[in-house]
């Protein structure tokens, strides 16, 4: 297999046609169409649709264009790595929301001292939707919450372990949490998420029904519902580290307090194994600063 063609194949894939591609890479349009032969031939399947006009990727078509980039970035970093070069390219990340708050972005500009010419995209989700975007390739990495089965082509690194918290409007005071469920409005974090399956699951032990005023699916939202004093929230306790939190009091939710761990998942063999392991050091180091907070 010649890089040469994969280098075609995603010329055509980004611009969107062989005889774009065919200027794009400097050939002419039957050089093009001879090199996505030969790669078929060699593979022993159709990567392009010639029924449609322009050629459109089949199924395996846009499954090759995924190995190819993969292929390539392997190519550039061992060539980069070999002649002493800084590694370059860009590493596509995830993160749940609140790890996408702080977290990650404190994370990645630590990495820039040590890889300055890499670019990093970083997409937000849940742990979920994350994790398989990994497995398929479309993210190096994702930050997610570890009560997610995690499939066995992956491996997840614990990076930080938080508690969750209660928290309280302005002048709520001295309270405990049964005083708040008897007298004060509950604001719910409401998304599908396993933070949020761990909060319900808890109160459902205490055998307590707040009565629930607001609920909103952004965590930054439920901060807001409570400074504005609509109630009380459970929320893990990162939330906490952008926001203005003068004005309100917390405590630990859960007797023992009820913790959760983050952690960052990638495939069991990475092309950007040495990256990922400084992105762990970092959103380790991350983690312990945040321990100002308990």
């Amino acid at each position: 297999m010649d890089t040469r063609q994969l280098e075609t194949l995603l010329a055509i894939s980004q611009h969107g046609g062989f005889a774009a591609a065919a200027q794009a890479v400097n050939l002419t349009a039957s050089a093009v169409s001879q090199q996505i032969a030969a790669l078929e031939a060699e593979i022993g399947t159709q990567l392009f649709d010639r029924t449609r006009r322009p050629p459109a990727l089949t199924t395996k078509g846009a499954e090759m264009v995924r190995s190819a980039q993969s292929i390539l970035q392997i190519v550039s970093d061992t060539k980069a790595s070999v002649a002493g070069e800084q590694m370059r390219g860009t590493v596509a990340l995830g993160s749940l929301r609140t790890g996408a708050n702080s977290l990650m972005p404190q994370a990645l500009a630590t990495l820039r001292a040590s890889f300055p010419y890499l670019n990093f995209r970083l997409r937000v989700g849940v742990s979920e939707e994350l994790m398989s975007e990994v497995v398929s390739g479309q993210l190096d990495a994702a930050v997610v919450a570890d009560h997610v089965a995690v499939p066995s082509s992956l491996r997840w690194t614990p990076v930080l372990t938080e508690p969750l918290i209660v928290l309280t409007p302005p002048g709520t005071g001295t309270i405990t949490l049964d005083d708040l469920i008897r007298d004060v409005p509950y604001i719910r974090y409401r998304t599908q998420v396993p933070l949020v399956r761990q909060i319900d699951t808890e109160i459902a032990r205490l055998g307590a029904a707040p009565r629930q005023i607001v609920s909103v699916n952004t965590m930054p939202a439920v901060v807001g519902c409570v400074r504005a004093g609509l109630g009380f929230a459970i929320i893990p306790q990162i939330a906490l580290h952008d926001a203005e939190t003068a004005s309100l009091d917390w405590f630990p939710f859960g007797a023992p307090p009820i913790h959760r761990r983050l952690g960052l998942v990638q495939r069991v063999t990475s092309r950007r194994a040495e990256v990922l392991a400084a992105l762990v050091t970092a959103l380790i180091q991350q983690g312990l600063s945040a321990e100002v907070y308990d």
